[in-house]
């Protein structure tokens, strides 16, 4: 193999892990979202569903503000054991094919170039501890802009929450929709 070749794979492989690294540094980011329901009940109503749907998964309210119609909730995010090992063994395998090119390169150090495989767990914790936190959920009933039939109660909500609890949300909704629309 020329040295051409190698030093190639060798930015290459430099290249992935910084992608790597980035990988494993996004699996703790917060991804929060707002999303708005629209649904022909009072607001009141909904505020209360939704409440009790997320103190069933484990929230409970923090802080309930009468005047400006605004809920906050608070949970705690636990990690996902699969995914800290899968990121360990993204890792070990971007470790061992680091350790194959500096092999290559310098292959009177070959052994000691493995040892980048035991960083790997350094992943998994990284994950472990930054994706532990405490999470909150805000409700905020938003004033309707126009109602068409003003006799029939309407209500707009804000829910600004993790992106999987919103459609855990969206999912849980769908479902309690399709049993009322059945006979």
């Amino acid at each position: 193999m020329t040295e051409t070749v190698t030093y190639s794979t060798l930015v290459l492989t430099l290249l992935m892990m910084v992608g790597l690294v980035f990988f494993i540094r996004a699996s703790t980011k917060d991804r929060i979202e707002t999303l708005t329901l629209a649904r022909p009940v009072a607001p009141l109503t909904l505020l209360q569903t939704l409440t009790t749907h997320f103190e069933e998964r484990a929230y409970t309210v923090t802080a309930a503000e009468a005047d400006t119609q605004r809920i906050v909730l608070r949970g705690r995010v636990r990690p996902s054991l699969f995914l800290a090992v899968f990121l360990t063994l993204l890792a070990a395998i971007g470790g061992l094919c680091f350790a194959l090119v500096l092999t290559n390169l310098w292959p009177a150090y070959g052994t000691g170039f493995l040892g980048l495989v035991g960083v790997a767990p350094i992943a998994g914790w990284f994950y472990w501890q930054g994706s532990a936190r405490d999470e909150d959920i805000i409700l905020q009933v938003r004033p309707e802009a126009s109602s068409e039939d003003p006799t029939r109660p309407s209500a707009t909500v804000a829910v600004t929450a993790h992106r999987d609890e919103l459609i855990a949300l969206e999912q849980d909704l769908g479902r309690e929709t399709k049993k009322k629309a059945s006979p």
